[in-house]
């Protein structure tokens, strides 16, 4: 770091962090999390996958199966983060769990990328952020919260959306809630779909 380079401290995701390792060595957490409902697979991205009838309590907001994306292992879905860093935080998996990009397949990866640009694509007419951080933490070393599956975050941004709460009262503020965040990108993607807005 240059002298004029500021740290950032994110002590919410230790926390987060922490539990995923102690889950992933079978000690019991005090963070109150939910366990693995019995038949999971131990990755909550594997387990959506396994199941669209409960897209909606899940936050998918759009799935493409295999078929609808031309070949097996291609389908993926979008769906809001559990632990947003904003209002609209996405994110892009595909349905096979891979610790690594360079696992999928040049075709899984094109398919993973067009995802990306759909999802970039619904947070722009849901929301019309400022700015989009887009990225991928490959392996825990980076930051990954679930480094058994691949996926790509999508954060919608604007000007000032950062602000004491987050250091001072380890906490952020999320203005909306995760299902009416969900019914907006849902109408934005029919907008898109009906060739509207």
């Amino acid at each position: 770091m240059t002298a004029r380079t500021r740290a950032i401290h994110a002590p919410w995701r230790e926390k987060y962090l922490l539990a995923m390792a102690e889950a992933e060595r079978g000690v019991p957490g005090d963070d109150g999390a939910i366990p693995a409902p019995k038949g999971s697979t131990g990755c909550f991205l594997r387990d959506y996958w396994l199941a669209p009838e409960q897209d909606e309590a899940n936050h998918v907001v759009l799935r493409r199966s295999d078929d609808e994306a031309g070949g097996a292992g291609l389908g993926g879905m979008i769906l809001l983060n559990l632990f947003p860093y904003a209002s609209g935080h996405l994110l892009v998996a595909l349905g096979e769990s891979r610790a690594r990009l360079l696992d999928y397949s040049p075709a899984q990866r094109s398919a993973l990328w067009s995802m990306v640009d759909e999802a970039m694509d619904l947070l722009e007419r849901a929301f019309e952020p400022q700015g989009v951080n887009v990225g991928l933490n490959q392996g825990r070393a980076a930051g990954a919260g679930l480094p058994q599956h691949a996926h790509v975050h999508l954060v919608p941004r604007w000007h000032g959306d950062v602000n004491f709460m987050s250091v001072v009262g380890d906490a952020r503020v999320i203005p909306s809630s995760m299902s009416a965040v969900a019914a907006r990108l849902r109408a934005a993607r029919r907008g898109a779909a009906g060739g509207g807005g």
